[in-house]
C-alpha cells in the first residue's frame, strides 16, 4: 500500500464513523511527532497493538481488505501487567471489499453490524491439516443457534451479530459500506491468525509521502521509550 492511500483510508474513516455519532480517543490522530514523544506511562499502547491497522493482503486494498481501530485489549504474553481478557475494535468494510478466509487459535469473536449495508459471511469448520472441514458449521447470531452447511453463508443486517468460535474459518464481504465492532477475547494479530491463502497479514508500505497517522504496524519505528 502507498502511504498516501493509508492516509486517505484513515481520513475517511474518521469523517465515516463521527458522521455516526461515534468519537474516538485522542491517540486516534496523533502525529508521528505524538508518538516519538510517548513516555512510559503510555507503552500499554504499543505492547497491546491499539490504534489503526489497515491491511491488503498483498493484493488491492479496495478489493481485498479491511480498516481497523483497536479501542483495549489484553497481552497473550504479559498478562500480569496487563490483565484485560478482552479487545473491542472497530472495523470498516467498503461495498465489495473482501476479508479472505482465515480462523484463530485462541480467539472468540462477536461481529456486530452496527450500521451501513450488509455483511455476507461464508463459513467452515477447520480440520486437523486446517484445511476446510466437509462439515456442518454451528453459529451464534444474536443467541439464536444456527446451523450452516460447509461454505455456506450468513447476511449480518445493521444490528445482527455473530459469535465465531476459535478454528471456524470465515470470510466476508461488504454490501455497501459496513460499520462493524467486534468484542473479541484478547487477541495477538502477529500469531493469531490462520489464513487459508491470503499473502500476509501486514501491508508492505510504499513511502511516497510522509505519514499523517501511525498504523500499529509503525510504531517500532517512531517510538523509543525513555
Amino acid at each position: 500500500m502507498k502511504r498516501s492511500g493509508i492516509n486517505s483510508v484513515i481520513r475517511d474513516a474518521l469523517a465515516f464513523v463521527r458522521g455516526r455519532g461515534i468519537e474516538f480517543p485522542p491517540f486516534a490522530t496523533w502525529s508521528p511527532d505524538d508518538w516519538r514523544r510517548l513516555g512510559e506511562n503510555h507503552r500499554e499502547l504499543v505492547d497491546n497493538m491499539l490504534g489503526w491497522d489497515l491491511t491488503d493482503f498483498g493484493g488491492n486494498f479496495r478489493d481485498t481488505g479491511i480498516t481497523i481501530f483497536t479501542f483495549r485489549n489484553g497481552n497473550l504474553y504479559k498478562r500480569d501487567l496487563y490483565p484485560k481478557p478482552y479487545a473491542e475494535k472497530l472495523l470498516l468494510v467498503e461495498d465489495g471489499q473482501v476479508l479472505p478466509f482465515h480462523f484463530h487459535w485462541k480467539k472468540m469473536e462477536d461481529i456486530i453490524n452496527r450500521g451501513g449495508g450488509n455483511l455476507i459471511l461464508h463459513v467452515y469448520n477447520s480440520d486437523r491439516a486446517e484445511g476446510f472441514a466437509d462439515t456442518d458449521v454451528h453459529l451464534t447470531i444474536d443467541g439464536e443457534k444456527v446451523v450452516v452447511s460447509a461454505g455456506g453463508a450468513v447476511c449480518l443486517k445493521p444490528g445482527q451479530s455473530i459469535t465465531l468460535m476459535p478454528g471456524q474459518y470465515h470470510e466476508w464481504v461488504g454490501e455497501g459500506k459496513v460499520m462493524l465492532f467486534e468484542v473479541s477475547t484478547t487477541n495477538d494479530d502477529n500469531v493469531d491468525n490462520r489464513f487459508y491463502s491470503a499473502q500476509g497479514r501486514f501491508p508492505a508500505i510504499e513511502e511516497d509521502e510522509e505519514p499523517e497517522f501511525l498504523i500499529f504496524n509503525d510504531y517500532k519505528n517512531y517510538v523509543q521509550f525513555k
